[in-house]
This record gives C-alpha cells, structure tokens and sequence, in this order.
C-alpha cells in the first residue's frame, strides 16, 4: 500500500533501522538479508530526501531529520496495532496475546503471580514476560515496546495513561531470635545496627537510603547490598542485622522464614503503587481485560 507515493511497509524498516541505528540488527528483526535492510534504507533516503542513518566510525547515527520522524513514526504504528490489527470482541479462553510487563520482583510476590495464576484458569494461552525495572524503562513504554508498568508513583509518564492499584508501608525486619532489639525499636538502635538493602543498576542506587539522607542527614550503616527485594528478608535470617522493606513483601516471607516484624523508628512516606499503559493501548479490548483483572484482584491484597 501506498500513501503520497511512500509504500508504508516501509515505515516499519524505517521505525526499527532508528531503534536499531544497525544494519546488522535491523535485519536480523526483520528478517531480512544485510543487503535487503540496505535497500530499505536506500529507499527511504530516496522518499524523505535525507540520509536518515549516517556512518560515524563503527557507528551509524540518526540525522536531526530522522530524529524529528522517530516519534511520529512509532506513534503511527502502534495506533494501528490498537485500533486496526485488535480484535474487538475479545475471547479470554482463546487468546494467544503475549503481555510484557516492567515491574520489580517484590510486585511479582505480592501481587502480579497471583494476577497469573488467576488470568490462566481462565485464559490459558496468554504468555507474560516480566521485565525487571532500569533506568531507561520509561523508554520503553513511550515506544511501546511493552505493555504495562506497575512501579512506585514517582515514575508516572506524562502524556499517558495510569491508575492507582494500591498503598504501601515500611516496616522493619530482624532475625526472629534477634536479642539487641525487642518488640520496638528506636532510632538509636535502627543507626548502630548493621543493615541490609537493595542496590539498582551499575550505579547501586539503594531503594530508600536516598530518601533517608535527604530527609533526616542519615548514613546507615550497610553490611549487605543486595538486588533485589526478595533476597533481602533471607539475608536476615542468623544474623543481627536488620533490612527496612515493603510491609506486604514482610508479612508474607514471615510465614516460612523466622523473622519479626518491628515499625520504623522514622515516618516513611506511605508509597503509591501505579500501573502505567502507553496512550494508544487505552481502548484495546484485550489490554483494558488486563488492566481490569489486575484492578479486581488489589482487594485480596488486604490478607498479606
């Protein structure tokens, strides 16, 4: 199909040789031969009158021009999976839809394997992909490279939409036999003991260290850092040190591991739990199922 002369399948080469900035890789995505992938870009010179990808050393990098097209282009292709290539009458039992999905290893715990489990009994050919949060994961939802993000209220994305699922608290965690605290525990005690947190990324960036310092000029002293959330409860056990996590994520590994459960000596600011969704996926049948069932399933929250 042509529109202005330009055959539109070409704008799928063009979205992915941006992404791509790679002959190589570009044609690895399309399947399609090097030489291929070259006469596509060759093409697309030919239609927009610029080079779009120029060498630079072992690289190719995108013209002003290109980059003025990246956005709209992408924009163009993912309101035509949403509005023309979706179904809209939509069969649970039968679908195959594939959903990847950006959100932290405590989320999968307290809410998002539940939310599996639940979606197979009655849809049992959807496939999921978790995706563990980075810096960039905003990037991916703009480009709609995935479906959903269900991460902390800070990392809401303007321009698109989200909802609220739920609220969480802080507690802290010590070693069931732990004697150095008892049933509460100051803030004097909570700075002397030695701690263990979770570090994000090359740049170790801890989950609420910043938060604390800022706030109140604290500087915990940090025995363990560990990558993620779900370690953190287990690094605990036999020893005297202490870790300060999601309250949900708490009560649930102290039904299988001896710990206790103390308030924070601080006030940590409640954290709101959001799921994000790219704008084009609004009235996607099959999307707006998901964002459904995930919103019926919060209230069994309540028991964790």
């Amino acid at each position: 199909m042509r529109l202005d002369h330009l055959d539109l399948n070409l704008l799928i080469g063009l979205d992915i040789l941006l992404d791509e900035q790679n002959i190589t890789r570009a044609a690895e995505r399309m399947h399609m031969s090097q030489s291929a992938t070259s006469g596509v870009l060759a093409r697309l010179r030919t239609y927009f009158e610029d080079e779009l990808l120029v060498p630079v050393g072992r690289k190719m990098q995108p013209t002003p021009y290109a980059l003025e097209l990246a956005a709209p282009v992408r924009e163009v292709l993912l309101t035509i999976r949403s509005s023309i290539t979706t179904r809209k009458v939509f069969d649970p039992a039968s679908s195959k839809r594939h959903f990847r999905v950006i959100t932290s290893d405590y989320l999968i715990s307290v809410l998002f394997a539940r939310v599996i489990q639940r979606i197979h009994e009655i849809a049992p050919n959807i496939t999921f992909e978790m995706i563990s949060p980075r810096g960039n994961s905003s990037d991916f939802l703009v480009r709609g490279e995935v479906d959903l993000m269900i991460v902390p209220e800070r990392y809401i994305i303007d321009g698109h939409p989200s909802q609220v699922l739920f609220e969480e608290e802080h507690v802290c965690v010590v070693c069931a036999n732990n004697d150095r605290v008892g049933d509460s525990l100051s803030l004097e005690q909570y700075m002397e003991m030695g701690h263990v947190s979770v570090g994000f990324g090359r740049t170790r960036e801890l989950s609420i260290e910043d938060w604390l310092m800022s706030r109140y000029g604290f500087n915990r002293r940090l025995e363990v850092i560990t990558n993620d959330f779900n370690t953190l409860p287990q690094l605990i056990v036999g020893t005297q040190r202490i870790a300060t996590m999601h309250q949900r994520l708490a009560k649930l590994y102290a039904t299988h591991l001896p710990l206790r459960i103390l308030p924070t000596p601080v006030k940590i600011p409640v954290m709101r739990e959001v799921m994000i969704w790219h704008r084009t996926m609004e009235q996607d049948v099959i999307h707006r199922w998901l964002r459904e069932s995930i919103c019926a399933f919060i209230n069994d929250l309540d028991q964790f």
